[in-house]
């Protein structure tokens, strides 16, 4: 709809003249110390001070948060360094508060995490990488398939590790975001990084949500796990392609990862009772297997001391027993989804 203006209507003389006084007495209105202006009655004009900006609040409160670091012994000079010219992100704050606008099937999503062109990518880069891979597989007891599964899914080979300032996301997500204590450690935790490997803030880009490097690590991760491969003096996870797979497979082993161990199975069940499905509930096979579940083809369980939980994700018809191996991936990202896809894809590449 288009804006008609109004007419000017032409002010008169006195009205004028007294308009003028008026704001002629607004102007000399002493300035209180300090800068603030005064708020009483003057001559019938009430004079309101300015409200702070939201940057002059951000401000306020970088500045007790970087006291607050230094006291907790990171250095003034990584503190001022890391800060420099950061402002809060506008972007990060709506990328947080942004609602899923519905639930994906599983079907949906494995389709588009397991897709035949991420399957000839890992392979391609199996092959590539097989000698650093082998050493890492051999160092910690995680199959190079499974490293090479959550580097594709996490960020797509490393082609997609985000083009964010960690240090300007975690510091907008801590001030002004829903999870603002989780994010004020990680924003602490970016710092201690900068100080220990020396690394300046244009290296640590990551998401919109803080999580770094080519596997994705948040900073508390990062130095909780990661590790400096290729010993070379720093823990890169954003360049150096054996940081980033010794990081990943160094994680899993720390978390419960068993060298050896399958992940799970597709199976059949007969009809059981809500009560027996889903990850709190594990049984040995021999237990699921005197409760009716077989192999998709109708065969027997294998024999093994392993216990199991018996999923059904997206309630689709399709159901898994998963093992330990599985938990951990879910260490990793708690997600069903994410967990099978990931393993199914490993599985693939490793054909």
């Amino acid at each position: 709809m288009r804006y008609e203006a109004t007419p000017r209507r032409r002010l008169r003389r006195p009205f004028l003249f007294l308009l003028l006084a008026g704001l002629a007495a607004c102007a000399a209105q002493p300035v209180r110390p300090g800068g603030a202006t005064g708020t009483g009655d003057v001559r019938g004009v009430m004079v309101v001070p300015p409200a702070p900006s939201a940057d002059a609040e951000f401000d306020t409160w970088l500045e007790t948060f970087k006291t607050e670091a230094v006291a907790e012994g990171i250095s003034r000079r990584t503190v001022d360094r890391a800060f420099a010219g950061v402002t809060p992100n506008d972007r990060v704050v709506e990328l947080d508060r942004k609602q899923p606008e519905g639930r994906i099937t599983f079907a949906r999503y494995f389709e588009n995490t397991v897709s035949d062109v991420r399957i000839r990518k890992g392979r391609a880069l199996l092959a590539e990488h097989r000698a650093i891979l082998d050493r890492v597989a051999v160092a910690y007891g995680v199959p190079a398939k499974v490293v090479v599964a959550l580097w594709g899914v996490e960020t797509s080979f490393g082609a997609n590790t985000g083009g964010f300032s960690v240090v300007r996301s975690l510091a907008t997500l801590a001030y002004e975001g829903r999870r603002a204590t989780f994010f004020r450690g990680e924003l602490k935790d970016a710092l201690r990084i900068m100080e220990a490997e020396g690394f300046g803030p244009e290296k640590m880009i990551g998401s919109w949500a803080g999580a770094m490097g080519q596997c994705q690590f948040m900073p508390s991760s990062y130095l909780k796990w990661a590790v400096d491969f290729d010993r070379d003096g720093h823990r890169d996870i954003w360049a150096t392609k054996a940081d980033v797979f010794g990081s990943a497979a160094n994680y899993l082993k720390q978390n419960g990862w068993i060298a050896g161990d399958g992940w799970g199975r597709p199976v059949r069940p007969p009809r059981l009772a809500k009560e027996l499905i889903g990850l709190e509930v594990k049984k040995t096979l021999a237990e699921w297997q005197a409760l009716g579940v077989r192999q998709p083809d109708g065969s027997d369980l294998p024999v093994a001391e392993m216990t199991a939980s018996l999923i059904n994700p997206g309630e689709e018809g399709r159901y898994w027993l998963v093992y330990n191996n599985f938990r951990t991936i879910m260490h990793w990202n708690r997600s069903t989804y994410f967990a099978l896809s990931v393993l199914q894809l490993a599985d693939a590449i490793g054909q």
